[in-house]
């Protein structure tokens, strides 16, 4: 694993060990960010399901302002730690160890709110999916033109429209699915 692009382009990242962490492969984070084009130097970003931080990382390394990493695992708090030390971003982020339903309601109390949300929930959970998306719409954490980004298993079909948020794109990188949603207007 390593940083795509930006300011710590080629940065080797610590990568877990066994199969509890399913990093997000290189050619899809590649791709996502290749689609998401330009990041706003303001942007604040969520990385639910943190995992290793790699996404979270690529978004800072590439110019976001500030990251929010949230992971319930201690063996991912701690290789997010790690990766965040060696790519020196732990100025500018903030590592949550606790679940992500619980942590995005902390982070709406303290008036928190994301242009870019990154989840890679555990696959295989019927309707979670579906309940992250009503705690992000409930909670409002996500800005206006803000964008989530989910990567999910390929055999799992996902809402057009659901809540208040509207599928804008969808890609298909084998046995993984990103999908797209914006608010709807």
């Amino acid at each position: 694993m390593r940083v795509i692009s930006g300011i710590r382009k080629g940065q080797r990242l610590k990568s877990p060990k066994g199969t509890n962490i399913r990093p997000t492969e290189d050619r899809i984070k590649e791709s996502v960010f290749n689609i998401l084009g330009v990041i706003d130097e303001g942007a604040i970003v969520l990385d639910g399901f943190g995992g290793t931080g790699s996404i979270g990382i690529e978004f800072l390394s590439r110019g976001a302002e500030f990251c929010y990493f949230i992971d319930n695992s201690t063996d991912s708090i701690r290789l997010i730690y790690e990766n965040l030390t060696r790519t020196k971003f732990l100025d500018r982020s903030k590592v949550i160890k606790k679940d992500f339903l619980t942590a995005i309601k902390h982070l709406k109390v303290e008036g928190v709110s994301f242009n870019y949300i990154y989840l890679d929930p555990p696959f295989r959970q019927d309707g979670y999916i579906d309940k992250l998306l009503h705690s992000i719409s409930k909670e409002a954490i996500l800005d206006d033109d803000g964008l989530i980004i989910i990567e999910h298993e390929s055999e799992l079909s996902t809402e057009d429209e659901v809540y208040n948020f509207i599928k804008v794109d969808s890609r298909k990188y084998g046995t993984k699915t990103i999908t797209f949603y914006k608010k709807s207007r």
